[in-house]
């Protein structure tokens, strides 16, 4: 284990078939204006509006209600759930739906009493909040994010072309996330599968880098193994509880920072992703397993060894007979295999990027330093053509 480091998450988890029925205890605490977050309206379809607000009537609040949260929240977006929340004067931000919907809750919840422009603070000049913070809660309906454990909050300017995220402190983390796997079974195949390999990669940023002997990186290979058997399960029947609960499960853990402490981390495929992204407005999980494999190639010699461990300890790869280099290609032609068996979008084609944005898109990625390569332009734009 690498430094010194604090471990602190304070957002309480309730998980499980019947986890909503803690949301009245919970909204005791809250105040009495409350801001209802939510997407595209299938909480609608599913039900879990009426149930959510028949709670909150009952326990006497007052609601306003954000609604059309699109997949990557924009700025101005953003600009909009601060005004109905400041009109509303509200006093807890309630999130109903996936990490985007969890995300802009976030955004919003240090935006509102920002005297300064929260894009240019928060996104640009990556500062923290300086002013009182609206507290969050979330119902998640999606497992893939993470964002119902930890302070990250994505947001996207169609105006600048960039998608960047901000991690917040534990002061913006929610206060509590309410999880039940049967929320995420109404969720389309292709947003299914996203979400798995968003689980995926949040684990790989965090395990592809160092070379020590570190514990988060023994719990990194499990979370990955068991998101691995469980994604084979819920492909072949979304329905399967066991298998759902798993997957929501790993998705809380992969990105809660605990598998980051004591390491260095890497997110480079994040940048990558989320500047694709950016061009093509593509949902994210997929546009991080487009660029992923065209980006672990690139660098896996630098850092074979950890990508031979992969390949042996995710994969069950034999080592016997092979080199190092050999066993490191072997797991990530493991990897392919998966990802195509899951159906994932494998270029960023499909995304709709093209020869033409390459250029643009390399100059929207921020380049980290945290991996086993510190990439310069040049190699962005090399791995955005592999990409293609």
């Amino acid at each position: 284990m690498l430094g010194n480091f604090t471990y602190h998450n304070p957002t309480k988890l309730y998980f499980g078939e019947d986890s909503l029925q803690y949301l009245k205890d919970e909204l005791k605490n809250c105040g009495n204006n409350i801001l209802l977050v939510y997407g595209g309206g299938s909480i609608k379809k599913s039900g879990l509006y009426d149930e959510i607000t028949a709670i909150l009537r009952d326990a006497g609040k007052t609601v306003a209600e954000v609604s059309g949260v699109m997949p990557n929240p924009t700025v101005d977006k953003l600009n909009e759930g601060v005004k109905i929340a400041r009109d509303s004067k509200t006093d807890f931000i309630l999130a109903v739906g996936g990490g985007s919907v969890c995300d802009y809750s976030k955004a919003v919840s240090v935006s509102v009493n920002c005297g300064d422009d929260p894009w240019e603070k928060y996104y640009i000049r990556f500062e923290e909040p300086t002013c009182d913070i609206i507290p969050v809660g979330c119902v998640l309906t999606m497992a893939g994010t993470g964002s119902e454990m930890n302070g990250g909050a994505v947001i996207t300017n169609h105006a600048t072309k960039q998608k960047i995220g901000h991690v917040f402190g534990d002061n913006v983390m929610p206060k509590f996330s309410i999880l039940n796997p049967k929320y995420t079974m109404t969720l389309p195949k292709y947003q299914m599968t996203a979400g798995i390999y968003d689980i995926m990669n949040h684990i790989c940023e965090q395990y592809f880098s160092g070379d020590d002997d570190n514990t988060s990186d023994y719990i990194s290979e499990g979370l990955m193994r068991g998101l691995i058997v469980a994604s084979r399960k819920a492909v072949k029947d979304p329905t399967d509880y066991e298998a759902r609960s798993n997957i929501m499960w790993t998705a809380t853990w992969a990105l809660n920072t605990l598998v980051a402490k004591g390491k260095s981390t890497d997110w480079m495929v994040h940048m990558l992703g989320q500047a694709v992204g950016a061009y093509t407005d593509a949902t994210h999980g997929m546009t991080l397993a487009a660029v992923s494999l065209p980006y672990y190639r690139y660098i896996m010699k630098d850092g074979v060894k950890k990508f031979a461990r992969f390949a042996a300890e995710v994969w069950g790869i034999s080592r016997s007979g092979k080199t190092d280099e050999e066993l490191a290609e072997a797991g990530l032609d493991a990897m392919e295999s998966w990802m195509k068996e899951l159906g994932l979008v494998m270029n960023i084609s499909e995304l709709g990027a093209d020869e033409n944005m390459i250029e643009g898109i390399a100059d929207a990625t921020i380049i980290l330093d945290g991996g086993y390569k510190l990439l310069d332009r040049s190699d962005v734009v090399k791995i955005l053509k592999t990409s293609l």
